[in-house]
């Protein structure tokens, strides 16, 4: 059976989660599975489609699972970095947006104020999508929600662990958790925190779907009886300045490490974002163990994000 994605989230951005409700979020996670399982099915929706890739950070996952997305779907895909590009000389955000609305079908940006992204969905006539910035990564936060469908073909009842610091990968992945009812323990040193705007959006968020939002400074708590334990860096880029605090104020408490995971479920799964710094937010053992699916969570990013173009971008009609 051939998966079709809603045609009202054609044009739609995705600043962050919340431009989409729970059943467009498990719609693109349901595709995701179909793109991934029959790739071959679904090679020319996005035929003579072309995705502009802006880069304002360095990138691995992002660029190339975006890059060979986009062509995987008959698409094409430009790549450029900011510094080539007439907004890294003082063009107006503004200016940038209406331009290349006349040239491409949508953007990809990659950068570090969330402000910056928002001012070009503003303006742009085209729907943007954020690749990432200091405050939401939400690509992220599809492929770890399909990595968890995969294993548990379910949200609800499931008990997921994020350990670490309160950044842009664990804002989209509360939000995420909020929406789709997967219940959610957060642990994190003071000062660490998530953002209150954000947290307060995910609790109402979390009120509807029955997800449950629990935060603690014990790591032990958070992991107990989990069936997914999330760690990130704990210094993530911009914040080099920062390394030698954050090491101090996290330490070995925060580690995922074999004591800490001997808490959760005999069959827990392990996920981080990527890139590591193994024997820091996690030790060797864990993260290239056997509980360890951090390379199917990677891979998930390519087929969360055909997906997200799919719903965003007017696709070709399949053939059932």
């Amino acid at each position: 059976m051939t998966m079709y994605v809603k045609s009202n989230t054609t044009g739609k951005d995705m600043l962050s989660l919340l431009e989409w409700n729970k059943e467009e979020l498990i719609d693109i996670i349901k595709l995701a599975v179909a793109m991934k399982t029959n790739p071959a099915h679904y090679s020319h929706i996005l035929s003579g489609k072309i995705l502009g890739m802006i880069f304002d950070k360095p990138s691995t996952r992002t660029r190339v699972s975006f890059e060979a997305g986009i062509l995987q779907l008959g698409g094409q895909a430009i790549v450029m970095s900011s510094k080539e590009l007439q907004i890294g000389r003082g063009e107006p955000i503004k200016d940038t947006a209406h331009v290349m609305s006349e040239y491409i079908d949508a953007i990809m940006i990659r950068t570090f104020s969330h402000e910056k992204v928002e001012e070009l969905a503003y303006h742009a006539a085209i729907p943007i999508i954020n690749g990432l910035t200091d405050l939401h990564h939400p690509c992220q936060a599809l492929a770890d929600l399909m990595t968890i469908y995969e294993w548990k073909d379910q949200f609800e009842g499931v008990k997921l662990a994020y350990i670490g610091d309160g950044n842009n990968v664990c804002h989209s992945l509360v939000l995420a958790s909020a929406m789709v009812g997967l219940d959610i323990r957060l642990a994190m040193p003071k000062g660490y925190e998530v953002d209150e705007a954000i947290l307060s959006t995910a609790e109402k968020l979390a009120e509807e779907s029955g997800a449950k939002i629990f935060i603690t400074e014990d790591p032990k708590l958070a992991a107990a009886d989990a069936d997914f334990i999330y760690t990130d860096v704990w210094t993530s880029m911009g914040q080099e300045e920062e390394n030698a605090k954050r090491l101090a104020d996290f330490g070995e408490k925060y580690q995922v490490n074999r004591e800490l995971a001997s808490v959760a479920k005999p069959d827990y799964h392990f996920l981080h974002c990527l890139p590591a710094h193994r024997e820091e937010e996690v030790t060797a053992e864990i993260i290239d163990g056997t509980h360890s699916v951090i390379y199917q969570q990677a891979g998930n990013r390519l087929h969360a994000q055909k997906a997200l173009l799919a719903a965003i971008l007017e696709v070709k009609k399949l053939k059932e």
